[in-house]
């Protein structure tokens, strides 16, 4: 499969604090790809990277074998491809489910109430929340609200999504919701880079896990063997202590 995401020689501090050192990484169209690695070493600000919410300090962004300039390249479009959804689920909480998710689409868009209406009718069937598209957001449980969050982006057509600790605020039981939400995403074929503290998501959703410490990628691989048998020190302190 061709790349649909590569970074190359990423850099990017907050002050003194240098967050990424000439971070090279690269996914590819259809994989599933989870960072994993200590809290506070950036990898959020990887996503954020990607999605320009955070401008680097140098290097080059590729997606879809693209370079992205952001003197040359409309932001607010390019953002458009690549989806991100965060821990806070982030819905309007005075725009009930499916006007939460058809927003975007008729604002950004211009595709027609109708045409909305029934692409998220459709998206709320794929994440099983056909029976809540009147809601408000304070009458969902936080697993609905994100699966909620995660159609909203989808709305959008992107090409990647990038997922941001999405279950960190979640109970197991919602935990599971959301993850066959993003494994069905993966069975058709959607491009995501995750953050996940969750061994257990990671494992279940990923072809490839990274191992992110120290502004660089400390080590890859499948998850069945990164997580089972890591080869660097650093990896295997990290797998052994998150897993007691």
């Amino acid at each position: 499969m061709p790349e649909m995401v590569r970074l190359s020689k990423i850099n990017k501090s907050f002050g003194k604090n240098h967050v990424l050192k000439d971070l090279d990484l690269s996914v590819r169209q259809n994989e599933v790809v989870s960072i994993i690695g200590p809290s506070g070493e950036g990898k959020s600000t990887i996503l954020r990277c990607i999605n320009y919410l955070e401008p680097i300090d140098s290097g080059e962004i590729y997606v879809d074998q693209e370079l992205f300039d952001p003197a040359r390249v409309n932001v607010y479009k390019y953002r458009q491809i690549i989806g991100i959804v965060f821990q806070s689920f982030n819905l309007f909480p005075h725009l009930n489910v499916t006007e939460n998710i058809t927003l975007a689409p008729r604002e950004l868009l211009k595709i027609s109430k109708k045409s909305a209406y029934e692409k998220a009718e459709a998206l709320l069937e794929s994440v099983g929340l056909s029976d809540k598209k009147s809601a408000y957001p304070g009458e969902l449980s936080g697993g609905q609200q994100q699966r909620v969050a995660i159609a909203r982006s989808l709305a959008m057509d992107p090409k990647v999504l990038l997922l941001d600790e999405i279950t960190s605020a979640l109970d197991p039981q919602l935990t599971r919701e959301v993850l066959k939400t993003v494994s069905d995403l993966a069975g058709k074929g959607m491009t995501m880079i995750i953050v996940t503290h969750d061994i257990g998501f990671c494992r279940a959703v990923s072809n490839r896990v990274i191992f992110f410490q120290d502004g660089c990628v400390i080590e890859e691989g499948p998850p069945e063997e990164l997580l089972k048998q890591p080869k660097n020190e650093r990896t295997q302190k990290f797998i052994s202590e998150i897993l007691i």
